[in-house]
């Protein structure tokens, strides 16, 4: 690669000797020969870069693999959801038929849904004594319940468009139990129970519903027709929502007014769940620890890559002695190391990066965790490796550069 270029004036034949300008490419070329002329040095020097950006991931990725397990766990202890009932007094108070339509107006619910009770009495047949289903409620519910409660069906299937209308009944799991229906299906015939005087079809069994133990039991019928057929006056008695967590609090205080406009003191609204608090102290505290564990993370990959770069210049301070002796100006060297210090840092960031990546995703899947590779730490990763190099070869190179030829050749 041509330095310097050697030029005669026609008029005068005085010989013009001025150093010629390289391309990036060029930059690139000379920054990376350092590079691949020495491929174990440049290997060891990278390892010590990868180490540290795998590390920044490594210990960032993994807390927050194990933090998004821990809110999928709090978040199914019901940390979205309220409940509203009206209060308990005399002579009963009465929410209105629309007032679930008016909760799902509010902009931050997600899902609401009701039931009420019919206080229709239910028996295993028409010739069992009440008294062996005492505490057994037949309850009216919307289609969409067992998605704001996050219910399961354990056999069979729920209520739907074509089956609400019909005497069809859902089981809960207590209700199934105590009606000796524990599952529906395996060929044989759907069984019937005596529910207020007429005959109802079971078509489905709840699996346990820890948030919401009264649905366990209770039998569960379609709004119309608990209407039609129990003469169910359409008032709701419980409604459930769900709501983001951000605003759970703002939704509960308009909640009353939005049921019961007139009267908004006789709704009763339960208080967001205690794992909601203990949630956003765990999303507080990991916070605090990837700050940490990130900044200790980049100090030690900083440090090793200042330490590689400032060796890597001194050591070949003999070679930029050679190349200004052949006409490179100090511009050249600069630009010589500055990007072989850069593309080493960023080769390093990369397979650092990747590394980190893999043993994240790794851990996570081996402890069952949702994998977490935080984009944060991935770029700002890369990029501190990038600046760190720039910075660890620039007073190194600034400094070779200084040197005279007969200095830069004469240092052992």
């Amino acid at each position: 690669m041509t330095i310097t270029s050697t030029r005669r004036h026609a008029a005068g034949g005085v010989a013009d000797s001025r150093p010629v300008r390289l391309a990036p490419l060029d930059i690139l070329g000379l920054g990376l020969l350092g590079i691949r002329t020495r491929k174990v040095r440049a290997a060891l020097s990278a390892l010590g870069i990868s180490i540290g950006i795998a590390t920044l991931i490594v210990v960032t990725g993994i807390p927050a693999s194990s933090q998004q397990a821990l809110m999928r766990e709090l978040s199914a202890l019901g940390t979205n959801m309220l409940q509203a009932v009206p209060a308990n007094q005399d002579p009963p108070v009465l929410l209105p038929p629309e007032s679930v339509d008016m909760v799902r107006r509010i902009r931050p619910v997600t899902a609401a849904s009701a039931v009420a009770n019919t206080h229709a009495e239910v028996l295993r047949n028409d010739r069992l004594g009440k008294a062996d289903y005492t505490g057994l409620t037949v309850l009216a519910t919307k289609l969409d319940l067992l998605r704001t409660i996050n219910a399961e069906v354990g056999s069979g299937r729920f209520l739907g468009a074509g089956t609400e209308r019909f005497p069809t009944a859902v089981l809960g799991s207590v209700a199934a139990s105590r009606l000796g229906i524990p599952s529906i299906g395996g060929g044989r015939d759907a069984p019937q129970i005596w529910v207020g005087s007429h005959w109802f079809t079971v078509i489905g069994v709840l699996d346990k519903t820890p948030l919401s133990p009264d649905i366990d039991r209770s039998v569960l019928v379609g709004w119309d027709a608990a209407r039609t057929v129990l003469k169910f006056d359409g008032h709701p008695t419980v409604i459930y929502l769900k709501a983001k967590e951000s605003r759970i609090e703002a939704v509960r205080d308009v909640l009353p007014a939005t049921i019961n406009p007139e009267l908004p003191g006789v709704v009763q609204v339960s208080r967001p769940s205690d794992a909601l608090a203990a949630k956003r102290a765990t999303e507080s505290t990991f916070s605090a620890l990837f700050l940490g564990l990130a900044g200790v993370a980049l100090l030690v990959g900083g440090i090793g890559v200042a330490n590689t770069m400032v060796i890597s210049v001194l050591e070949r301070r003999r070679e930029i002695g050679l190349r200004r002796a052949l006409g490179a100006n100090r511009g050249q060297i600069r630009a010589q190391f500055l990007t072989e210090s850069v593309a080493l840092s960023a080769l390093g960031g990369l397979a650092g990066t990747l590394l980190g990546t893999l043993a994240t995703i790794a851990y996570a899947t081996h402890q069952h965790w949702p994998p977490v590779v935080p984009l944060t730490s991935v770029t700002a990763g890369f990029l501190g490796a990038v600046l760190i190099g720039m910075l660890a070869g620039a007073y190194p190179s600034l400094r070779a550069a200084r040197l005279t030829p007969t200095e830069a050749l004469a240092t052992t």
